[in-house]
């Protein structure tokens, strides 16, 4: 039996659930059992291959606002890639900060006297006399 291609529309929707983290095997499961009412997404899928010019265009938008809105931990659906259209080129995925830690306890760096402290439980600021590769960098969020 020969394989259906996908058409455009169907990538581009593919695309949209694939950066929401679904495989095609759970899409089309979910759109069986009507979880996903798949055809909601056609509409909004083929103005986007319009706004965007191409499929590849549309991808990317995609992927653009899904990135910026995953870093935020902020929920987003296709059409929220019409509302940021304006603001693509100026959407950028939230800066990850890593904290300096040792053994558990919050690390300070002192720009008048160039040293580490480590603050512990009470507060108290300690010089840090272990070595740079002793530190552990802790994503906060």
């Amino acid at each position: 039996m020969k394989e259906k291609k996908e058409t455009e529309i169907q990538e581009v929707i593919n695309h949209f659930f694939y950066t929401k983290g679904y495989t095609l095997p759970q899409i089309k499961e979910d759109a069986k059992k009507r979880k996903i009412i798949y055809s909601r997404f056609t509409r909004p899928a083929k103005e986007l291959i319009e706004l965007a010019g191409s499929k590849e265009g549309a991808k990317k938008a995609i992927s653009i606002v899904s990135d910026w809105a995953k870093s935020r931990n902020l929920d987003y659906a296709i059409e929220t890639v019409f509302k940021k259209w304006l603001e693509l080129d100026k959407l950028k995925p939230k800066e990850v900060v890593k904290k300096p830690f040792y053994n558990e306890d919050p690390m300070v760096w002192s720009q008048m006297k160039k040293k580490w402290f480590v603050v512990n439980k009470d507060g108290e600021w300690l010089e840090f006399a272990g070595e740079e590769k002793d530190i552990n960098w802790k994503i906060i969020k």
